[in-house]
């Protein structure tokens, strides 16, 4: 009796955000090592169908780099990063290309099908929705120095918003592979926690939801009882300065930055390990991975 009167009680919860985001697009970055668990990836895209069954609009954005690697390794391939960046020459990017748009995007829409909703692949085989410009670094060392090229690397230019908002709204669950297009056609290998900022941004999101296998923001890195339920900007900042955020949740929280100045409500950052995390911080007031606000 107890479990189903907490079942209950967890519907009724829900129920003031059912009603609250009805209609409204949510973007939800999926990546790290749950890319790599058919069977939590699963149950994640289950919760976004879920989402967009009580009314939700989502939009998925997928990473992919283990995958990348694991199918550079088998070509022959070894993965140089400059500054955190992938080095991708034309090899690397149409290895890049076929791990995210033949594989994982594929595996995702399959199985949105499969759960009887409908998908929207939008990729650079087909219907492209982010468009890129060239990166180049800057040596830390030597700022006066030639920029640094990276080959096919990219940075979002211009993501089309106008799009996504009318995908949603027809009922389709976007899925957004990062490989980019260029002002010449060409394709650019992007981050995908920066391709999910942009896209929340661009599409009118009210929330960015970064699913990862990370528990959240610990406000002392080695600390696992640190973890901050919220954030500001600047908390963020400090917490940069001080070393607290670093190496890979560097790319999460500027993504979240980038939503948030582009008029997105709030960024999650939340594990994906955890059965119904998405679920968890959308529809429940404790939430139980870190909330991003401005201030």
């Amino acid at each position: 009796m107890k479990q189903a009167i907490d079942k209950a009680e967890a519907l009724v919860e829900a129920h003031q955000y059912i009603r609250g985001f009805a209609g409204k697009i949510v973007v939800v970055k999926v990546g790290g090592s749950i890319m790599d668990d058919e069977q939590a990836l699963r149950m994640l895209i289950t919760d976004i169908c879920f989402m967009d069954a009580v009314g939700m609009r989502p939009v998925i954005v997928h990473g992919g780099g283990r995958g990348i690697t694991d199918a550079m390794r088998s070509a022959g391939l070894d993965a140089h990063f400059v500054q955190g960046r992938r080095y991708t020459d034309e090899r690397t990017l149409a290895i890049a290309e076929h791990v995210l748009v033949n594989q994982i995007n594929h595996q995702m829409v399959q199985t949105i099908r499969e759960l009887g909703h409908r998908p929207m692949p939008l990729t650079s085989l087909g219907s492209c929705a982010v468009f890129a410009r060239r990166m180049y670094l800057q040596d830390p060392q030597d700022p006066a120095k030639n920029r640094i090229d990276i080959g096919h690397v990219g940075e979002v230019e211009w993501v089309n918003g106008p799009l996504l908002a009318a995908l949603t709204a027809a009922g389709h669950i976007p899925a957004i592979a990062p490989i980019a297009r260029d002002a010449a056609g060409g394709k650019l290998n992007v981050n995908a926690d920066s391709v999910a900022g942009h896209v929340a941004a661009a599409a009118g999101a009210v929330k960015l939801v970064l699913v990862s296998d990370t528990h959240g923001i610990r406000t002392r890195a080695e600390d696992a009882d640190s973890l901050a339920p919220s954030l500001t900007r600047r908390q963020i900042e400090q917490l940069i300065e001080q070393g607290a955020i670093s190496s890979g949740m560097l790319p999460k929280v500027e993504a979240a930055i980038i939503a948030l100045e582009g008029g997105v409500c709030k960024a999650h950052i939340v594990d994906g390990r955890i059965p119904h995390a998405l679920l968890l911080e959308v529809y429940t007031d404790a939430g139980i991975g870190t909330e991003i606000v401005l201030s």
